[in-house]
């Protein structure tokens, strides 16, 4: 049997760590990446609120993320943190696209620069964090905010994008916005036999309806609508709403006081993210 592909089997390596949230083992994807990163020669520091980098010239950065979304294990036919190699070459594992893959490439393409004696004309910063999958309020958000970033003095970053087969690569230069909302609705609570007002669930419901009609309007620009220069619109063209969670009520007698629903809502990069809040709002408020 070949021996298998360096890259290859530090990837399965890293797909093996269970960066799974909302309990990721953030301590270690950072000793793999340590390890990996000495084996390359590199120099390897973990960032949490002091460091002492610094930079005067202009230094590029790529990211990618540790963490993988929540996995139910009963749905899949193989460990999804086992990192099995199927026999078509195909590995299977939670984070195998999302990002591990790319994390993985990015330090074999800087072992293959050094072992050709390539050296960058910018210093190239690699940064593995943590949180991007429930929001990255304590990674990357919170790491552009502090000094030791803005010390790094970054002229050009490259995140995550999509996977390309074969040698020709598409560079992304847009992408849609996240906004993750939650609409609470507050009414009269009360025994299920009378017409209870302000009702919350009732609130809640048209607003959901406006937004599921503002969906409906954009899966149908998406159907049919074209780009000034003719091509049909892509995903990527129009904004994307999802209504991921609902909750109210405490049992089946009781009109609930409070109702919430929670939105994936992802905009395209030609809409006015100060327009489309005032679109919600207005949805928000039209019934009080």
């Amino acid at each position: 049997m070949a021996e298998e592909h360096i890259a290859v089997r530090h990837f399965r390596e890293y797909l093996r760590i269970k960066t799974v949230q909302p309990k990721p083992d953030y301590l270690g994807a950072r000793d793999f990446l340590e390890r990996y990163a000495k084996d390359l020669q590199l120099q390897f520091r973990t960032l949490e609120v002091r460091s002492k980098i610094a930079s005067r010239s202009l230094t590029n950065i790529i990211s990618r993320h540790t963490d993988v979304v929540p996995v139910s294990e009963d749905k899949w036919k193989h460990d999804p943190f086992a990192a099995e190699k199927l026999e078509n070459g195909d590995i299977v594992a939670r984070g195998s696209q999302d990002m591990k893959c790319v994390g993985i490439q990015y330090l074999e393409a800087i072992r293959i620069l050094k072992q050709a004696g390539k050296k960058p004309k910018r210093t190239i910063h690699l940064t593995f964090v943590p949180d991007e999958e429930i929001g990255g309020q304590d990674g990357m958000r919170g790491f552009v905010q502090l000094k030791e970033f803005k010390d790094l003095n970054i002229a050009f970053a490259l995140d995550e994008g999509l996977a390309n087969e074969g040698k020709n690569y598409k560079a992304y230069y847009g992408e849609r916005a996240p906004w993750w909302i939650r609409v609470k609705a507050i009414g009269q609570a009360g025994h299920g036999s009378r017409f209870l007002e302000p009702n919350a669930t009732i609130r809640l419901i048209n607003v959901i309806n406006r937004l599921l009609a503002f969906r409906e309007a954009e899966k149908q620009r998406l159907k049919y609508g074209r780009k000034e220069d003719g091509r049909m619109l892509t995903l990527g063209d129009v904004t994307t709403t999802n209504l991921t969670i609902l909750n109210a009520g405490v049992q089946v007698n009781v009109v609930p006081e409070v109702a919430e629903a929670f939105f994936d809502i992802r905009i395209a990069p030609t809409v006015d993210l100060h327009d489309f809040k005032e679109q919600l709002e207005e949805w928000c408020s039209a019934d009080g």
